[in-house]
């Protein structure tokens, strides 16, 4: 697991001096650095450190940032540089009409994204109608397959050529574009096959802040995100335009589409995939071009974990149907929602309480979890079961106080849930209404209360219990440094803004 996040501009020669000095340091005694050696270093720390080699310094650093090895990082940093994407250019106006519509047109996965974006976009074609008449990038994001056709027939090279305000290649401004969500089928699906007749990539991609995984066309064309349906949608012809992808070869293990479109229930997304191989193959290009990307059967078993951990029932059975292991633990490093903590699928259902999925699981085949008083009284608790949580407290008197221990932020969870009944029940178990935790996934990092999840949700019940529980309105969040009012109000839920706007005292400064 990386100890050292990526920066957003990685340069080969940054890290080379980052190895120089951690190469001088451990040379020095400096103990941190010694420690860092001792830590990722698998001959451990030499004997003499005065003569540490620069290799070594160089396997350590590509280590903390979660690469194999030093070759390993710089051929990241190589593909970095040619199919890196910053996103900040999404919140910079230029002033070539042409670009301007494109920025204002397409998909960033910014904050810039948004219905009143696009509608900009759609006035500034309507005031310069004839922008795409020289712009490939331009007449691709228009979906215009007249002008697309002639630009291609004058030099068919534009077909692969980077350009635009983004530095794209003009299939993916298309794929991107949401300019107009009533754009004609046959106009998108036109301008697609020409590009692709020309030369264009069906597996297309960019590093998104040098990050991976890639943002593809076919991420593109799924869209959603971490800001939702409504200001990520996906393209409007999002079926026929995959498929035409899809059929062009590209390759359907797209982990940022996984990502993108696991927060809500539908599956169709899933559907379109596993008709052209989800799960099997070698990861394809992406994955030849950076190894430390999941392989597809990891991806689909870090599906399965979401599925399970937000009661989505019919995800998990389409993912058992499609063969996706069900019955191992999930073992290794992950992502802080998907950790490799050692339970099976079928432990993590009955820890929230789900007994939908754990039955669903139970009847597949899934070996039944051994007994475990924490877990639950845990789940007990997030079902709202009042006699079993009697049940554990008698035979196990110590098991409240080891999972107030073990999970100090779970009436968090609970509150995101929506469980107003389960967050009274873990209350009267002693957890703390004002307790610092997560709610988009069951694992302890101190990042919001559960007010703001009431907040968030507008959840009028939900926030009155709490308050009457002894809730905190004034606390903040640690990301964001926001009340659970702030909260309300930014997430456009007045009833809840309402009441907790009189027991919320005013910033300083603030009228």
């Amino acid at each position: 697991m990386p100890t050292l996040g990526m920066p957003d501009r990685p340069h080969l020669d940054s890290f080379r001096r980052q190895a120089r000095a951690l190469q001088r340091a451990v040379r020095a005694g400096d103990p941190e650095a010694v420690a860092r050696l001792a830590r990722h270093h698998p001959g451990g720390v030499p004997d003499d450190v005065g003569g540490l080699r620069l290799s070594a310094a160089q396997f350590v650093l590509a280590r903390e940032y979660g690469f194999a090895s030093w070759p390993r990082l710089t051929r990241y940093l190589e593909t970095a540089a040619e199919h890196g994407w910053d996103a900040r250019l999404g919140a910079r106006p230029v002033t070539d009409p042409a670009e301007e519509f494109c920025r204002l047109a397409c998909l960033t996965y910014s904050r810039e994204d948004g219905p009143a974006r696009w509608a900009r976009a759609r006035a500034l074609l309507d005031r310069h109608p004839g922008l795409t008449t020289g712009n490939i990038w331009a007449a691709a994001a228009a979906a215009r397959p007249d002008d697309v056709g002639r630009l291609l027939a004058e030099q068919p090279r534009r077909a692969v050529e980077r350009g635009g305000p983004f530095r794209w290649r003009p299939l993916y401004y298309l794929v991107y574009s949401r300019f107009d969500p009533a754009v004609p089928a046959e106009r998108v699906l036109a301008v697609a096959r020409k590009l692709l007749g020309a030369g264009a990539d069906a597996n297309e991609g960019y590093l998104f802040n040098a990050l991976p995984p890639p943002f593809t066309l076919l991420t593109g064309v799924f869209g959603h995100g971490e800001l939702g349906r409504r200001r990520q949608p996906p393209h409007p012809h999002w079926q026929a335009l995959g498929r035409l992808l899809l059929d062009a070869g590209a390759d359907p293990n797209d982990a940022q589409t996984l990502y993108n479109r696991m927060f809500e229930p539908d599956d169709s997304h899933l559907e379109l995939l596993f008709a052209y191989g989800l799960g099997t193959g070698d990861g394809g290009p992406w994955k030849r071009r950076i190894g430390e990307l999941d392989e597809p059967a990891r991806m689909l078993r870090v599906q399965l974990r979401w599925a399970v951990e937000h009661h989505q029932p019919a995800r998990v059975r389409l993912l058992v149907e499609h063969g996706v292991d069900f019955r191992s633990p999930f073992e290794g490093d992950g992502p802080a929602w998907s950790p490799g903590d050692g339970r099976t699928p079928v432990e993590l259902a009955r820890l929230n309480g789900d007994t939908e999925i754990a039955g669903y699981l139970l009847a597949q085949g899934a070996a039944p979890p051994g007994p475990d008083p924490v877990h639950e009284l845990i789940a007990g608790a997030l079902r709202a079961d009042r006699s079993a949580l009697n049940r554990v407290r008698a035979e196990h008197p110590d098991a409240v106080e080891e999972a107030r221990r073990s999970r100090p932020g779970l009436i968090v969870w609970a509150a995101a849930r929506g469980g107003s009944e389960a967050v009274a029940l873990l209350a009267e178990l002693g957890f703390d209404v004002n307790a610092y935790g997560r709610g988009d996934a069951p694992v302890e990092e101190a990042w919001e209360t559960a007010l703001h999840h009431g907040a968030a949700n507008g959840d009028v019940e939900l926030i009155r219990r709490l308050l009457d529980l002894g809730a905190d309105p004034g606390l903040r969040d640690r990301r964001f440094e926001a009340t659970p009012l702030e909260w309300a109000r930014h997430l456009h839920q007045p009833a809840a803004a309402a009441l907790l706007e009189p027991v919320t005292a005013p910033q300083p400064g603030v009228e």
